[in-house]
């Protein structure tokens, strides 16, 4: 009697592996073990250097815009969007931030002209607000980095070399106000990243970033306060000259404020994003994405820290 013909059966399914929860944690404590020192020290040199850095980081975030809007199917005047943006901190160095008005100005005027001469009726006004919107959310937000670092020189640009001579700011002041700036929104990120992880329970903005709860922007709050706390205390301590300025109940109220602001910041970028139907903005950073996903906060929050201190310095005049 043959025996039956043996047919081989299908191999056993291999169970998924779990993924490892700090699979992406390391390249992104990696990449901030070389950034973080790498910014402080450009923070603290200043000058050309610092401004170098501020318009490489403006070019490369400006890109980025540009490639989500062409995601979407616009077409911008990258060339000339770039150039107008990284125009504008060069523009707040030499002169001030009041000049970068003219600048984008300009720049608008140069756009619809640029887009008059393409004559493309259907995407005329996708590609100017596209060109426009990029000028303006990395070029002049950005630009405020250079009069916040420069802030002696803008209190004397708004009230005299008197005032500035009264309240004590000194050429370092503007170095501490920055460093104090993004040691709140990086610890907020951090600590919203954590606190969100671990008890993360309510959804903050479901439909733009589904991971970001509640709970993780109230304990990234919380750890942008102890942020600014670290900066001011660390820098009564090695430069009380430059921190002077801001007195311990302006510290906490500032932090809560530009945690709140470095949020909103970063939802919005999520919503640029979540448009365009990508992950990143971009993958220069290991770990962390494009140039945007690393300045989504500050882009809001450095300007916001620059008017704080017009409205904080006012009164003491």
């Amino acid at each position: 009697m043959s025996e039956a013909p043996l047919h081989p059966q299908p191999a056993t399914p291999l169970e998924p592996k779990p993924r490892r929860q700090g699979g992406d944690l390391r390249p992104r404590l990696l990449t901030a073990a070389i950034l973080i020192p790498a910014v402080i020290y450009v923070i603290t040199q200043g000058g050309l250097t610092y401004l170098a850095v501020v318009v490489i980081i403006v070019l490369l975030g400006e890109y980025e815009i540009y490639e989500l809007l062409r995601e979407k199917g616009a077409h911008p005047a990258v060339g000339l969007g770039m150039v107008a943006g990284a125009l504008l901190p060069v523009i707040s160095f030499y002169g001030s931030v009041n000049w970068s008005t003219i600048m984008i100005t300009a720049a608008l005027l140069a756009t619809m002209v640029m887009e008059l001469r393409r004559q493309r009726i259907n995407e005329a006004m996708a590609s100017i607000s596209g060109t426009f919107f990029g000028i303006v959310y990395v070029g002049w937000l950005l630009s405020h980095a250079v009069v916040l670092r420069n802030f002696d020189h803008s209190v004397i640009d708004h009230y005299g070399a008197g005032a500035a001579a009264r309240l004590g700011v000194e050429a370092g002041t503007g170095a501490f106000l920055m460093l104090y700036t993004l040691f709140v929104v990086v610890l907020c990120d951090a600590g919203a990243y954590f606190a969100g992880r671990a008890y993360g329970r309510r959804k903050l903005a479901s439909a733009i970033s589904p991971g970001k709860t509640v709970e993780g922007a109230l304990g990234g709050i919380l750890a942008g306060v102890v942020g600014g706390c670290l900066a001011k205390a660390g820098s009564d301590v090695f430069w009380p000259q430059f921190s002077h300025l801001l007195d311990w109940q302006a510290t906490v109220g500032f932090a809560v404020i530009l945690a709140i602001v470095g949020i909103v910041g970063d939802l919005t970028e999520s919503l640029l994003k979540r448009d365009a139907d990508v992950k990143d903005a971009g993958r220069l950073l290991p770990g962390m994405g494009g140039v945007l996903d690393r300045i989504d906060a500050p882009l809001l929050a450095i300007p916001v820290m620059y008017y704080l201190m017009l409205f904080y310095v006012y009164p003491r005049i």
